[in-house]
């Protein structure tokens, strides 16, 4: 679509919204923290609600910082009024706790004397920040120009043809801002918002329907496919979903019975393993001097293996194995020579009788003669 095209249909959107629609009162001037706080409230929600949602987290809750630690459920029950209260929670308890890891502080208002832009790029990176969040953030808490929209608003710029389908998945509506001043701004927000969320809520709402068919003919017409698509689409995935399911159960089920009728083979093979093993049958017993020849042999061995891992100093000739067969026959001839030895001592012996004797007689005589 043209530029030009584009502009003349959202001027006459900001006409039928001031027909049908009065614009809302201005906001209190908030800090920088609930202005951002109030529009995660407001997103697809009427304005009173937000509101309400917004006095009952700062009357049942010590401060924002007890928000963030509380969990989503407990949020959702204290904003169990607004038409979407899980999402809601989710949205204030995500950016919240995007706020407290990126400043370590509550307290934002410091952003306003900076550079627009370095705080609209801090804003973007948190993961809880949506487009209507971020522009509604900009718009009353930054001073400036930005235009809200959520899923309700694109809704109705789809079905008077402000914007298209990829257009509309992004979240912006190109040429919005050029076509409606900075200063007309804030109400036109106002009453867009007012006509999103009535149509939101039904779809058949006169008013809304009114303000559409102004803009454009046929944008009833073409809300009414979209939504009747829309419906058939999500039944084909709940449709899919489903069949999934059964057919994952219908699969569990025939490996149950395929496991029941088929014979067990690996616990069997693991009860044959697990057989108890027969201990190992006592060796007979060796005869004494066995097992002293065992020995011998064990205590040879190693003396064995030492002296042959020694070098040899000289090399054995054969010559030298006579000598150690002549040695038995020197020790026999030692062993022949010792009666010898015996025979001169056994003749000695009576030698010295004799001279014992000899002295015995002498002493006998010389006791005989007289003095």
């Amino acid at each position: 679509m043209s530029a030009s095209n584009r502009a003349s249909l959202i001027g006459k959107l900001q006409t039928a919204l001031k027909k049908h629609y009065t614009a809302l009162p201005a906001q209190p001037t908030r800090p920088l923290l609930e202005h951002l706080l109030y529009a995660s409230l407001l997103q697809d929600a009427p304005a009173d609600l937000a509101d309400e949602g917004m006095a009952k987290c700062e009357q049942e809750f010590f401060d924002w910082n007890e928000v963030r630690v509380t969990s989503v459920t407990e949020l959702t029950q204290v904003l169990s009024r607004l038409p979407d209260a899980p999402k809601a929670a989710g949205r204030l308890k995500s950016n919240l706790q995007s706020i407290f890891e990126e400043f370590y502080t509550f307290d934002l208002d410091h952003l306003k004397k900076e550079n627009l832009g370095k705080a609209v790029g801090k804003f973007e990176k948190m993961p809880g920040m949506t487009p209507f969040v971020l522009n509604y953030t900009v718009q009353h808490g930054l001073a400036g120009h930005a235009i809200p929209i959520d899923y309700s608003a694109m809704v109705i710029m789809l079905a008077t043809e402000i914007a298209s389908q990829p257009e509309a998945m992004s979240g912006k509506v190109p040429g919005l801002e050029r076509a409606i001043p900075k200063s007309k701004g804030i109400e036109f927000a106002g009453l867009l918002h007012q006509c999103a969320v009535a149509l939101n809520k039904n779809l058949k709402d006169k008013t809304a329907r009114t303000v559409l068919e102004s803009v454009s003919k046929g944008s009833g017409d073409r809300l009414d496919e979209w939504m009747a698509s829309k419906k058939a689409a999500k039944k084909r995935v709940v449709k899919r979903k489903t069949q999934e399911k059964a057919e994952a159960v219908e699969a569990a089920k025939v490996a149950e019975q395929e496991a029941l009728t088929s014979p067990k083979k690996k616990p069997a093979k693991k009860a044959a393993a697990k057989k108890p093993v027969a201990p190992p049958t006592p060796a007979p017993a060796e005869p004494e001097d066995a097992q002293k020849s065992a020995s011998s042999k064990k205590s040879v061995a190693p003396k064995a293996a030492k002296e042959s891992a020694k070098p040899a100093k000289k090399p054995v000739s054969k010559k030298s194995t006579p000598a150690k067969a002549e040695a038995p026959k020197d020790a026999a001839k030692k062993e022949t020579k010792k009666p010898s030895t015996k025979k001169s001592a056994s003749k000695a012996e009576p030698a010295k009788g004799k001279t014992s004797s000899k002295k015995s007689d002498n002493r006998k005589l010389t006791k005989s003669k007289p003095r």
